[in-house]
């Protein structure tokens, strides 16, 4: 299978690694600059680089597309993918708004074609028996918690690299928590969402903090919260059920529970498995783990909050953002 990679971050770089790792054929770059595309394909072995994503989704050589741009064009990108009948891994978020999400769903499902979403949360295997256990009802989720803490006052990313574009609090690193949330919760029902999103820093354009929490008719929790203006880092998450209380730290790699403390992968490691996840199911016809349909709950939950900083401070375009 012939592989196009949109994009050239951290999250191109990740998968064109775990690529490597598989029989895929890693074919086409698209980027947004011509040096930066020629070097990213050379780094990795692409066969082709381009800064065209039509000139790649006119080639009959490629078979899936892997969407790795900024979040703002997720959205138009996948559909373009999807129409051209390419099989598509869409990196989180599916888009900036339900609405968006619900446009790229429906092309999804026209298409034929097999199309997913990079939300690796999903994928960690120290939580497999868990899901396991809750899904036959030998163990019951009481509460889920996040945090999300890191500097973000300059528009450099992990690896790095100075941005063109601006992140999202509430639509990429939030959507990560709440979808782990609702994917655990296994389609309870949402009673009320209750959210704090900031104003506009006067710097960066963008809120800077952010808090959800939602319950389940289940009498189920969940909270995150978080910050872009931490001097410096937590990436954590808590899960307690009526057994146990799981304490990931993903900085230190580590799962805690009563029996102590135990090494977990790492996050690329962990989001490799979105990767061998999506390739099997495009051999197999199979929908992906985090498949179009299975996100949207999360998007609706997002939406609930940005509905709700729209009425108090005036929906309107913002970095990394645009209306549409």
């Amino acid at each position: 299978m012939n592989v196009c990679m949109v994009g050239y971050g951290m999250m191109g770089q990740w998968h064109s690694e775990a690529l490597k790792r598989t029989d895929a054929v890693l074919h086409t770059v698209v980027g947004r600059r011509e040096e930066a595309a020629k070097e990213f394909a050379a780094r990795y072995g692409y066969k082709k680089w381009t800064v065209s994503l039509e000139a790649a989704l006119a080639d009959p050589a490629v078979d899936i597309v892997i969407i790795g741009s900024p979040s703002e064009q997720h959205e138009a990108q996948a559909i373009r993918c999807l129409e051209a009948g390419k099989h598509t891994l869409i990196e989180i978020p599916i888009a900036m708004s339900l609405a968006g999400a619900e446009r790229v769903v429906a092309a999804g499902e026209c298409s034929g074609k097999v199309y997913g979403l990079c939300h690796p949360m999903r994928f960690r295997r120290e939580r497999e028996a868990l899901r396991e256990r809750v899904r036959q009802g030998e163990e019951k989720i009481r509460h889920i918690a996040g945090r999300f803490f890191i500097k973000r006052l300059v528009n450099i990313g992990a690896t790095g690299y100075r941005r063109s574009w601006s992140d999202n609090i509430l639509w990429h690193h939030f959507c990560h928590f709440v979808d782990l949330a609702m994917f655990l919760f296994d389609g309870a029902p949402v009673r009320r969402v209750q959210s704090y999103l900031g104003s506009c820093h006067e710097t960066t354009g963008i809120p800077m903090e952010c808090v959800v929490l939602v319950e389940t008719e289940n009498d189920q929790s969940f909270m995150v919260h978080g910050s872009y203006h931490s001097t410096y880092r937590f990436y954590d998450k808590l899960i307690v059920t009526n057994r146990e209380t799981y304490f990931y730290d993903i900085l230190a790699g580590t799962l805690r529970t009563e029996a102590g403390v135990a090494a977990i992968e790492g996050e690329q490691e962990n989001c490799a498995r979105v990767i061998f996840d999506f390739l099997d199911a495009v051999r197999t016809g199979r929908p992906p783990l985090a498949s179009g349909p299975s996100v949207l709950p999360a998007m609706r939950v997002l939406q609930t909050v940005q509905d709700d900083w729209d009425a108090r401070h005036g929906a309107r375009s913002i970095p990394g953002r645009p209306m549409t």
